[in-house]
């Protein structure tokens, strides 16, 4: 039985505060200063004033917003089957190069300064508050009796970061691959809800589900900013999350400028008190409500792994890891396990 440790009045209210709008509108005006932005779930609240900000700027003084927002891989292959976008901003690079393989982004979208990266963050676990099962570290979570909640890999950027994070803990840390296998069953075994996106698992968590969350570092500052009666707990060895913006080919002149502020100060400081990571230097971060320790909001981990650095970059890891048979090769790793443990999750 899924353990129900809050209560249900308390958690309605954090629920229809994080709770997902798919799609929604800011302000009206011509198409030309119209910008159609798509994103993953997690960035429905963060890019609110950033938007707002950079309204107020030359640039975007006359600029309006359209907006999507949902699992990173739904929403990658929602614009790749013709919804509109001028910017996309997703969880996963391989997100934004499958709109590469298809046309809709230029292959130099990486051509920046942070190589593309708009967004950063760390996978985190997300207790119960007082944190009452004392989880702290990787074992931790797949102890007997622990129940997990992560999403879906099948359909969140969220979720792959999560799995590579726990992968990291055995093979970063020297172990082989069977090794990290059987630790990614103990997980999945673990597991008792994979929801679709990183919004909709801290949604289920914050109803009273499971004993831990895997998530973003931001998500949980976002949470207990917006009042759910938990803690979390940075692990000491982690993974680095970089999240990738581009404009599409046919974008307006606005939607470029929009993008080049993602990585302004001004939009890292905004996305900062959102609880994201800066992906550049100088950004005043200040006090961080919602954070562990707000005035030191993102302390650096024992051992922080990089996918790029680790693991050879997502085009390694995307096939090798998440290959979901559709292209008639054999299945990746965690999609094997899943079928293995019966893990499969929502479609």
């Amino acid at each position: 039985m899924m353990k129900m440790k809050i209560k249900a009045a308390a958690a309605a209210s954090v629920a229809g505060v994080l709770a997902l709008t798919a799609c929604s509108a800011s302000g009206s005006g011509s198409s030309e200063n119209t910008i159609s932005v798509v994103g993953y779930s997690v960035l429905e609240a963060a890019n609110k004033p950033v938007f707002a900000d950079f309204q107020d700027t030359d640039a975007g003084k006359d600029v309006t917003f359209k907006t999507s927002y949902g699992a990173s891989g739904d929403q990658s292959r929602a614009v790749d089957g013709g919804l509109k976008a001028d910017v996309v901003h997703f969880s996963l690079e391989t997100d934004v190069t499958r709109l590469v393989d298809s046309g809709i982004v230029d292959k130099t979208w990486k051509d920046t300064p942070t190589k593309g990266i708009a967004t950063s963050s760390v996978v985190v676990f997300v207790v119960r508050k007082g944190n009452p099962d004392n989880i702290q570290t990787w074992d931790d979570i797949v102890k007997p009796g622990v129940e997990i909640i992560t999403p879906n890999p099948g359909s969140s950027g969220s979720a792959r970061w999560n799995i590579m994070a726990a992968w990291a803990h055995i093979v970063g840390n020297g172990g082989s691959e069977d090794e990290g296998k059987a630790y990614l069953t103990k997980l999945l075994d673990n597991t008792i809800a994979l929801p679709s996106s990183g919004r909709d698992a801290t949604t289920s968590f914050t109803e009273g589900n499971g004993d831990v969350l895997l998530s973003y570092e931001n998500e949980a500052i976002l949470a207990k900013q917006s009042g759910a009666d938990v803690d979390y707990v940075v692990p000491p060895d982690t993974l680095l999350i970089e999240n990738p913006a581009a404009v599409t080919k046919d974008a307006s002149a606005s939607a470029k400028d929009f993008l080049d502020y993602l990585t302004t100060e001004p939009a890292q400081e905004d996305y900062a008190q959102s609880g994201f990571r800066p992906v550049i230097d100088g950004v005043k971060v200040g006090e961080v409500e919602g954070a562990n320790d707000p005035s030191d909001p993102f302390p650096t981990p024992d051992k922080l792994f990089t996918i790029n650095d680790d693991f050879g970059g997502w085009a390694e890891v995307a096939p090798k890891f998440f290959n979901d048979g559709s292209d008639g090769n054999p299945l990746g790793i965690v999609p094997q396990l899943q079928e293995d443990t019966g893990k499969q999750g929502e479609e």
